[in-house]
């Protein structure tokens, strides 16, 4: 075709040059994809192998992906690399975005259009950004209208990719496991109800509060909504899986992880509160028992003590 690189294809035999490439019929202009492989293969293999590599590895592979101008594409492919937006200047991380989170964002609930999605994957200062994106994502079979509008609210949540999401949820956990005040929180709730008429409903109101938790923490657990490049089979209802996708999809993958955290350490707190409570209805009875046995003492001493005296008495009125 007249946008292919010729002078290149000039330099190769007609034994180099894979036939299927003409009969394919492909467009170079829109898929971009064919000139590149014959790149790399030169590089890799050199003019002698070109044609037996194309022939025994890449030729299924095009003829599969290019069809009218668009590509057949694996969702977990990766559609490019964008750098992280909370890291600071010393330590920067990039994170790898897959053609199925692109078409995530590009599907409910969200539906965003291109001048957030350009901004997500930082293409919005760049020449062109947007409609070399749009070109893009039409090549690889994925619509991206002009003047399209958002179908969810913007958060701040809405800016961060989904590897950066879920590195912010583990910082989370890992920051409410090793930092937030469990043992003293939990005592200081445990202090206001230490009475001990009220001791023993409040050990069963945190037992009950903990069971109904730890319920919750299961259901969460067996949330399997798509995520990165996975996208795991369902293990519950989908009456209830696709409430949980759709907040998976909102918060983009921050908000299970980050709910699952806090229940946690919400739970971590309970257990301190019966610990605190344990320890101190088992000091009062030990106290109690002390002083029974404080008592009986003194009461058995002073029973001694008179013994004798009753005694003199005795005596003194015998004589």
């Amino acid at each position: 075709p007249s946008t292919c690189n010729r002078p290149f294809f000039d330099s190769l035999s007609e034994t180099q040059v894979p036939y299927s490439l003409v009969q394919s019929g492909a467009r170079w202009s829109t898929t971009g994809f064919c000139f590149h492989t014959i790149m790399m293969l030169q590089l890799c293999c050199g003019h002698e192998s070109l044609s037996r590599c194309w022939n025994e590895r890449c030729e299924p592979l095009f003829l599969s992906l290019c069809a009218g101008g668009t590509c057949v594409v694996n969702p977990t492919d990766l559609f490019c690399s964008v750098p992280g937006r909370l890291s600071l200047l010393s330590s920067t991380s990039k994170y790898k975005v897959t053609i199925a989170e692109v078409k995530r964002r590009l599907s409910p609930p969200e539906c965003l259009n291109a001048s957030l999605l350009g901004g997500i994957l930082r293409r919005a200062k760049s020449k062109n950004g947007g409609r070399c994106l749009r070109e893009k994502l039409d090549r690889l079979g994925l619509n991206l209208p002009a003047g399209r509008r958002k179908a969810a609210n913007v958060t701040l949540l809405t800016s961060l990719v989904e590897g950066e999401a879920l590195h912010l949820a583990r910082d989370f956990g890992y920051t409410c496991e090793t930092e937030f005040p469990s043992k003293a929180v939990g005592e200081h709730l445990a202090r206001q109800h230490s009475e001990p008429k009220e001791t023993s409903a409040r050990k069963k109101m945190v037992l009950a509060t903990k069971q109904i938790c730890k319920e919750f923490q299961d259901l969460l657990s067996q949330d399997r909504s798509p995520l990165g490049s996975s996208r795991p089979t369902p293990i519950l209802d989908l009456d209830i899986q696709r409430h949980l996708t759709h907040f998976s999809l909102i918060t983009h993958g921050f908000g299970t992880p980050a709910v699952c955290a806090a229940l946690s350490t919400f739970q971590t707190v309970l257990s301190e509160m019966l610990n605190y409570l344990d320890k101190n209805s088992s000091g009062k009875t030990s106290g109690a028992g002390d002083q029974q046995i404080n008592n009986s003492s003194e009461k058995t001493q002073l029973r001694k003590t008179a013994e004798p005296q009753s005694k003199d008495g005795k005596t003194e009125k015998t004589e």
